[in-house]
């Protein structure tokens, strides 16, 4: 390999660990996950009443919480801000037509399957929806489009069809989410 060859693998190294690297917003002085996701949450009324008047409802705490799950659970924070995102728009009042709640439209019972006691509780939402993602993760052996789709559609579809269902609901969303994800 070239000196040119390995400047381009360093440089993607250094991309990488910037990428993973939590960065000091998503801990306190002593790392501590809670604290700040407390905060954080504490903080939230305030700052939507705050941002009201500019048409922002607290995204900037939403935003945050989901980087702080996503670093919380081993998954890329940019899949699970992009789920949100397609989601609900990242708006803690959203409620789908069929049930779904919250940022990450979670269904009631896939909320108490993961323990989530307040589904209307952003911070229990983001970190009950964004362990959900990390099951799919896992489930599908890190392949995003399918943990994606599983998210959407629900794992037993995506196995039943040995990847993507051919629903168009599930198959827009997984373009929608893979490329908000980039």
């Amino acid at each position: 390999m070239d000196s040119a060859g390995i400047g381009r693998v360093a440089q993607r190294i250094a991309e990488i660990e910037r990428r993973f690297t939590p960065s000091s917003t998503i801990t306190d002085s002593n790392g501590d996950f809670a604290s700040v996701l407390s905060t954080v949450t504490a903080g939230q009324s305030q700052t939507a009443k705050s941002t009201a008047t500019a048409g922002n409802s607290g995204g900037g705490d939403v935003a945050r919480m989901i980087h702080l799950a996503a670093t919380k659970y081993g998954v890329d924070p940019k899949l699970a801000m992009a789920v949100a995102e397609a989601e609900s728009g990242l708006s803690p009042e959203a409620v789908s037509p069929v049930g779904a709640v919250g940022v990450m439209q979670l269904m009631p019972e896939t909320a108490r399957s993961l323990g989530v006691s307040n589904i209307h509780d952003s911070r229990e939402n983001i970190d009950g929806g964004v362990r959900y993602l990390k099951q799919m993760l896992t489930t599908f052996n890190g392949d995003v489009s399918k943990a994606v789709a599983a998210y959407n559609a629900g794992p037993q579809a995506v196995k039943d069809y040995n990847g993507i269902p051919p629903y168009s609901e599930t198959r827009n969303y997984v373009a929608r989410v893979l490329s908000l994800a980039k």
